[in-house]
């Protein structure tokens, strides 16, 4: 591998893996082309010795499952995303819902703490993604995690160098075949 490919892949590999458990909640729906709704309502910090699709609790018409286990990775590229993430009023953590018409209904396609990831996977229409509230200590984590790196400088615009009009004047059309200008 050469010396570029291997900076590249390590610069591209996550620094920081971290477990979490998905929690799911299942209510009626008021259409009459689904029979149920479906979404992220929590993560776990850690994964819970539960069998994944486990029913947590009922209240009312809603229900509570436990879908299984996550993982978020963390890349060094994106601590100022965590940073900002973090610094917001509602930090969050988005959960990725894949379809998969059978049992269980769905399957976690995936979780991370990064907006700008989160907010993309919702371009295609065809997965659940909800932010969910971080547990203080998966924040105290990522806070971690995102210090680790120092901040990139802001981008900054360069100006463009003002147009010299005498450059841009017309020039003589040059005449002749090709190989007889000078």
């Amino acid at each position: 591998m050469a010396r570029s490919q291997l900076r590249a892949s390590i610069m591209s590999a996550p620094v920081q893996h971290i477990a979490i458990g998905v929690v799911v909640e299942r209510r009626p729906a008021t259409s009459p082309w689904a029979q149920f709704v479906w979404r992220p309502v929590a993560v776990l910090a850690g994964v819970p010795h539960t069998a994944a699709w486990t029913q947590l609790g009922e209240d009312g018409d809603a229900a509570t499952f436990y879908a299984g286990p996550a993982e978020i990775a963390l890349y060094r590229s994106e601590a100022d995303n965590y940073r900002r993430n973090l610094g917001s009023g509602a930090p969050g953590i988005w959960v990725m819902l894949q379809a998969t018409h059978g049992e269980p209904p769905y399957v976690i396609g995936g979780v991370t703490a990064d907006p700008a990831e989160g907010e993309g996977w919702t371009v295609s229409g065809q997965f659940i993604v909800e932010p969910v509230p971080i547990p203080e200590a998966l924040r105290q984590k990522i806070a971690a995690s995102a210090a680790q790196f120092p901040a990139q400088p802001a981008f900054v615009k360069r100006q463009r160098d003002r147009a010299n009009p005498e450059a841009l004047a017309r020039r003589v059309p040059l005449t002749g075949r090709r190989n007889e200008r000078r």
